[in-house]
């Protein structure tokens, strides 16, 4: 089976508007393209302070994501939403990060909401507490689309290889990383484990990413990439909001699998995760 898939590269900001208008543009153009799956990157709907998320959270379904859905039947293509700020409805000026994964049918077939919060101080400066604002989601997350299996991740999550082995485990094929790295981190790190977690598990990775500066004097680091299962980069994005696509290929996880078997080779019983 073979799927033409996308993955497209924002550089949103604190207008939820204008970053609707910029996603529904590069999706019109991924359809031109013949993408049957596009993929966003992690809050594309609104990247800015926390502080702004208040009036920027939606509700699933909401007006966002209901755009997206408008999308996935118009061109018959499946659409995986990245991630946006989704509101806790029970709990005031709380907010989970949330995936959504949408047929060709624009029905919501799944949701994930990002488990591991970003909370760090980079050698730089920056300064990212996720937790004071987002609340972790607890569960895996995988779901069949005609006949394929994705695995829902979102950003940090990319740097806990367990919660990948698991989503493995569980059939997935197409393991979904929709991203925000920052510059600092992104330039060491975002493609060395982009390609590790494909190549420990055999899976595809696509990974859609925020790239530039956004408020308040923050950038993040892009190259969108989508990553076979052997590791190797089949599309990489530049320094620009963009689309890039390439021909994914679904049968050649079963034969890397077939030449290193290493998901059966596996001994559970020796250690504890």
């Amino acid at each position: 089976m073979h799927l033409r898939a996308a993955a497209i590269q924002l550089n949103s900001r604190n207008n939820p508007a204008e970053n609707l208008a910029t996603v529904e543009h590069f999706l019109e153009q991924a359809a031109d393209m013949g993408a049957q799956f596009v993929s966003l990157p992690e809050f594309w709907t609104y990247l800015g302070p926390y502080s702004g998320f208040d009036e920027a959270a939606q509700t699933i379904p909401g007006p966002a994501i209901e755009r997206l859905q408008e999308k996935a039947r118009k061109h018959k293509m499946i659409v995986h939403g990245g991630s946006i700020v989704e509101r806790v409805t029970s709990t005031p000026g709380k907010f989970h990060n949330t995936s959504v994964l949408i047929n060709r049918e624009g029905e919501i077939i799944a949701q994930y909401r990002k488990i591991h919060l970003f909370d760090v101080d980079l050698a730089n400066g920056e300064k990212h507490y996720e937790s004071e604002r987002i609340v972790p989601g607890n569960q895996l997350v995988t779901a069949e689309i005609e006949g394929i299996t994705f695995g829902l991740t979102v950003c940090y999550d990319l740097r806990f290889p367990e919660l990948y082995r698991s989503l493995a485990l569980r059939g997935a094929q197409l393991l979904m990383v929709p991203a925000g790295f920052t510059l600092h981190t992104g330039r060491d790190h975002w493609e060395v484990l982009l390609r590790a977690r494909a190549i420990e598990n055999f899976c595809y990775v696509i990974a859609p990413a925020q790239v530039g500066q956004y408020p308040p004097n923050r950038q993040c680091f892009g190259r969108s990439m989508i990553i076979d299962p052997w590791g190797l980069v089949l599309a990489q994005a530049q320094d620009m909001p963009s689309v890039i696509m390439t021909e994914i290929d679904l049968e050649q996880i079963a034969r890397v699998r077939a030449q290193i078997p290493s998901l059966e080779h596996r001994q559970p019983q020796v250690y504890e995760l």
